[in-house]
């Protein structure tokens, strides 16, 4: 054996070491899952490869760390042990014949997949139906007696709840995760900015952290909750497997979770984890995988255990959501309203399965609450098909980094910056500032016309050759002026001019929701195309008329009311009218009486099989209305991935359900 390998092998060690103690004990990973399961997997390979270089000691012969000595140890009454892990459906079915071919017969094999919580793994023991201690995982044979701050999640039984003249066992070991919902998570971090407080990088530190206080008070202020998934120690429980223990456990008042899954095959498990994977932002908690296990307790005793580790049971890990990659420069782009809307330009890897090199970094205010700087390794996340954002750094920060601050002038056309009093944005404040009006275009043709084969590059390019700077420009121009320019030949010309001009056919709320009107958005250009019918009415209407439009308030009413007073502007709708666009109202655009007709919804972040344009559509088909505002008249708040923070704590507080994208699915079917 080369000496280069032995020393590999301890590297891969210490450093596993390190991550086990940062992660399990301090609560503060300097690592991304992802990158410790790589290390991990590397360190098993070599010691498989050489099994000279395992030792008892070896992290791949443990479970986590040893526990604090801020807590008194307690030994588990059974090893808590951890799972390997699959990440690919050939994995998988690798497994899946290995279980086979280990139980040595033709016997069907059973499984249960759950959602993989990303929490904090604990056990709970019970007395005679009474929880007398808990204790986090550890090094999987001691834990951390945390018993006092376990008793106050309400979402642990003080004692079980057992159906008349039922006997509790003498002792009960049950499993589960404590986690905090994402909702909570939003919540502990908006109380932490207003004390001033540093924020918490994700859900699982904040929930290992809150339970791992000194003070319990401070525990049952943090908003914790608990899955239970298995059993360790147990006396005469009546089950043969691990879904009657689940299902025994759930009518004795444990709290397991309702998405657990009972399968006649491994390809039943593999179509559930290519589902799930698409389906877990749906939940108001962060799962990182599924835990699959062989039912039943017979065949699992048959298979047995190597080194802690199950082989009746297997964790299949998706795409980590979230990655650590340096920040190289915080950028800003002046948006079509005027806002400056810093991006982070970041070293590309890979979030989600997908490589990422920008990132959104929403406002100044929220980048130096997170305390946010160039240079820094920061954690970038990403779920589902939103824009990548920058969750935090890994502290500390790098040397020389300094707060960032907004600039004074406006990049593009050195207007001097405002931040108007109550709002979080800074704004250039000139009109005819040139970002404004190339935003304003690229708008007009990707989100409101939606005009095919015309894209950003193709208006950017436009605009610096000085043939576009306007709307009514990009309806005036010709297959000779795209000809002329370079790459673009007559097929490809003829065809983009075609596209423009199939795009006059565009509804009226889409031409409005186009013309950059301060705080008008799709579903309040609908509205007022729906309420209006005409563009001759809406610029004839006061601002009180505007008013009584579904959603608009007094400010937005008068901003609207303002943008049509204005001669350029009144000129420029005046000239796409004469130009042949929609200004009026379709049979699709007028109201509609049907099953939902009386209700009103708003909807919130991103849903996964509609655009939010089309969620609307279809209730708006059923004669629902929709609105861009919660009020005490919402019917439902649709949330989507990424909600809007305002719009759910103002639905909280005004007792609007929460509805989910499979909510809206079933509202629309029914």
């Amino acid at each position: 054996m080369a000496a280069s390998v032995e020393q590999r092998a301890h590297e891969l060690r210490e450093q596993l070491v390190r991550h086990n103690y940062r992660y399990y004990v301090l609560d503060e990973p300097e690592v991304s899952d992802f990158e410790y399961d790589r290390l991990f997997d590397e360190l098993r390979a070599l010691e498989e490869e050489h099994p000279e270089l395992a030792t008892p000691e070896s992290p791949t012969r443990r479970v986590g760390a040893a526990p604090s000595d801020r807590f008194q140890k307690v030994e588990h009454l059974s090893p808590m042990g951890s799972l390997d892990k699959v990440n690919t459906d050939e994995g998988l079915r690798k497994w899946a014949d290995d279980v086979r071919k280990r139980l040595d017969s033709d016997e069907p094999v059973v499984y249960v997949t759950e959602p993989k919580i990303d929490g904090s793994a604990v056990s709970l023991v019970y007395e005679h139906g009474a929880f007398v201690r808990g204790a986090t995982r550890g090094d999987g044979i001691r834990g951390e007696d945390v018993t006092t701050n376990l008793r106050t999640i309400r979402a642990i039984l003080p004692r079980m709840v057992l159906p008349d003249g039922e006997a509790p066992p003498p002792v009960l070991e049950v499993r589960g995760e404590v986690y905090m919902p994402l909702s909570g998570f939003r919540e502990l971090n908006e109380r932490f900015v207003a004390e001033g407080k540093k924020t918490a990088p994700n859900p699982r530190n904040a929930a290992a952290g809150s339970l791992r206080q000194l003070n319990p008070a401070i525990t049952a202020e943090r908003p914790l909750s608990i899955w239970i998934h298995g059993m360790g120690h147990h006396e005469g429980l009546p089950a043969n497997g691990h879904w009657e223990a689940l299902e025994w456990l759930r009518a004795r008042g444990f709290r397991t979770n309702p998405h657990a899954e009972r399968h006649d095959s491994i390809e039943s498990v593999a179509r559930a984890c290519v589902e799930w994977e698409r389906r877990r932002i749906e939940l108001d908690y962060e799962i990182d995988g599924l835990v699959i296990k062989v039912d039943s307790f017979e065949q699992q005793r048959r298979l047995g255990v190597l080194h802690d580790r199950p082989r009746w049971a297997r964790a299949y890990k998706w795409a980590p959501m979230t990655a650590q990659t340096k920040l190289l420069r915080i950028h800003i782009r002046v948006g079509r309203t005027g806002n400056l809307n810093p991006w982070a330009q970041l070293e590309p890897v890979e979030v989600g399965g997908v490589t990422v090199s920008t990132a959104t970094l929403h406002n100044e205010e929220d980048i130096n609450r997170k305390d946010i700087r160039e240079a820094d390794t920061v954690i970038v996340q990403r779920a589902g098909d939103v824009i990548p954002q920058v969750v935090g750094p890994v502290l500390p920060h790098a040397r020389g980094t300094k707060a960032f601050r907004m600039p004074e002038q406006c990049p593009l056309c050195g207007a001097g910056i405002v931040k108007p009093e109550g709002e979080v944005m800074h704004r250039c404040p000139n009109p005819k500032c040139e970002s404004r009006g190339l935003e304003t275009l690229i708008h007009w043709v990707q989100a409101a016309m939606d005009i095919e084969g015309v894209g950003e590059q193709f208006v950017r390019r436009l605009w610096r050759q000085g043939l576009v700077t306007s709307m009514p420009d990009l309806y005036r121009l010709t297959k000779e002026q795209l000809v002329a320019l370079d790459g673009y030949g007559e097929i490809l010309a003829a065809k983009a001019v075609e596209a423009i001009e199939e795009s006059k056919a565009r509804p009226f709320y889409r031409v409005l929701f186009g013309l950059n009107i301060p705080d008008v958005g799709w579903v309040t250009a609908r509205n007022l195309a729906r309420h209006f019918g005409s563009i001759d009415r809406l610029m004839a209407a006061t601002q009180e008329e505007i008013q009584e439009v579904e959603g608009i308030g007094p400010e937005r009413a008068e901003a609207i009311a303002k943008w049509f007073a204005e001669d350029d502007n009144v000129a420029l709708v005046r000239e796409l009218l004469d130009l042949g666009l929609t200004f009026e109202a379709g049979e699709a655009e007028r109201p509609v009486e049907g099953p939902l007709t009386g209700s009103s919804y708003v909807i919130t972040g991103t849903l996964e099989r509609f655009s939010r344009e089309e969620a609307a559509a279809a209730l708006t088909a059923q004669g629902a209305k929709v609105s861009d505002s919660v009020s005490s008249k919402t019917t439902g708040l649709i949330v989507g991935e990424e909600p809007g923070a305002s719009k759910l704590s103002k639905a909280q507080r005004a007792g609007v359900p929460l509805l989910t994208e499979d909510d809206l699915l079933k509202l629309l079917e029914r």
